[in-house]
């Protein structure tokens, strides 16, 4: 029987005997015009994309205002008690943890409670996670804290007077600011151009190695407010290794003495939490307890010279411009602290969006990181992200990518989180092209 062609196919048993013309390729030609087909430019594809109908209108708008999507559909009855209780406990955290990550960024504490105000008003209108927390993250916190000592660098005169304390102050909010106003540009521009897809190329060996390495610089970035000393800051290769043994005779054992005991009553309180989580109506905000009864009713600051934050000053600051000269100086700073903190708020995301069955957009994470930055910068707060959690980290640790992880880990920690993530990269594209070739 014929098919549309014109071959005849006869079946003869279990097979087949197909049957058809011999053409030469004008004959061919002749019974098979050719259909001309029309590419399209690059002009074309350009009006394509700024083409704008109402249907379009609409979509765009529910893509970059998520709020609009998912606010008319919020169950008020079954979720408001919980969304209050889990606000105020992680407010909580949030408050006390700017308070801490400002000294990374070594800044006046007052002002890392901007950094975990302004970000969390942008993402609630921009972004797409339901669950995490937006607001300081240490390893956001150290790298703008690098910058900062790199270009605002201590006192070398001794001359630590509160009219030249207060002055270098106001240099490192400034540089902070603009470093984190420029981290943000850069994250709004990636998100703008579609650049989502960058996450994939920053395994979870390499950020778990980096997020680790970070967190011994952040340790050791704390002994010297345990011990009390004025130890400078160096923000170079190997930096972490130049300890000066002879100040530590100095160190005020009050506060050595006091670190101790809140990091012992944290540590046991935290794992009562874990433990009786299910029992509890909510976590025991131990942090906030303990800082507070017992900086306040022992008097430390009076009787054993403990350094206390002291009162913060209240209300907001005006916005302010970026300082054009500091921005041209963390060009590359601000493009590493924008990864960073991409990667790193992406991976924690994307966990609770596989956990509870929801989509994320990794274009319109970066707009909303970036328009967070931009505005919190202005309001001279510093870089946010959210936290990544410790099982997380543990869990990307393990497999096969053991090699990648302590190439990361060793190169941020002896060369710098800027340098060390760079030379990371580095490495894990190497590896990537030697696989590639095998």
């Amino acid at each position: 029987y014929p098919d549309i062609s014109g071959e005849m196919v006869e079946p003869v048993g279990n097979h087949y005997v197909i049957a058809r013309p011999v053409y030469s390729e004008n004959a061919f030609n002749e019974e098979h015009e050719k259909l001309h087909r029309y590419h399209k430019t690059f002009w074309d594809h350009l009006k394509l994309y700024f083409s704008c109908s109402p249907q379009r209108a609409k979509k765009i708008a529910l893509r970059l205002f998520p709020v609009v999507s998912w606010l008319p559909a919020y169950r008020f009855r079954e979720w408001i008690l919980n969304d209050i209780i889990s606000g105020i406990n992680t407010g909580l955290v949030a408050v006390l943890q700017g308070l801490a990550f400002a000294l990374l960024v070594n800044v006046p504490p007052s002002y890392g409670l901007y950094a975990a105000f302004f970000p969390v008003l942008v993402y609630f209108i921009f972004g797409t996670s339901r669950h995490i927390s937006v607001g300081p993250f240490p390893v956001l916190s150290l790298m703008v804290g690098g910058v900062v000592t790199r270009l605002v660098p201590d006192d070398s005169t001794g001359n630590g007077t509160s009219t030249n304390t207060s002055a270098i102050n106001d240099e490192r909010v400034m540089v902070a600011a603009s470093v984190t106003f420029l981290s943000g540009v850069v994250q709004l521009l990636l998100g703008i151009f579609q650049f989502g897809f960058i996450v994939i190329y920053l395994s979870q060996s390499l950020i778990s190695g980096f997020t680790t390495a970070a967190a011994i610089h952040v340790l050791v970035s704390q002994l010297k407010f345990m011990f009390q000393l004025s130890v400078p800051g160096f923000n170079v290769p190997f930096g972490i290794i130049y300890v000066s043994a002879s100040q530590i005779t100095k160190a005020n054992v009050a506060d050595l003495v006091t670190s101790l005991i809140v990091l012992l009553i944290v540590f046991v309180v935290k794992e009562m939490n874990d433990r009786y989580k299910e029992k509890l109506p909510a976590p025991i905000p131990i942090e906030l307890l303990v800082v507070t009864l017992i900086s306040y009713f022992v008097n430390l600051e009076e009787k054993f010279d403990v350094a206390v934050v002291g009162k913060l000053e209240e209300g907001f600051h005006a916005p302010v411009a970026p300082d054009a000269d500091i921005l041209q100086k963390c060009i590359g700073d601000g493009i590493s602290i924008a990864i960073v903190g991409f990667a790193v708020a992406f991976s924690v995301a994307k966990v609770y969006s596989i956990k509870h069955d929801y989509p994320i957009d990794g274009n319109q994470e970066l707009i909303a990181f970036g328009l967070g930055n931009i505005v919190g910068g202005s309001f001279k707060g510093f870089a946010s992200s959210t936290a990544l959690s410790r099982s997380g980290v543990q869990e990307s640790t393990g497999g096969k990518t053991q090699v990648i992880w302590v190439v990361t880990f060793l190169s941020a920690i002896f060369l710098g989180l800027d340098i060390g993530l760079a030379a990371a990269v580095a490495f894990q594209l190497l590896t990537v092209v030697i696989r590639s070739q095998m």
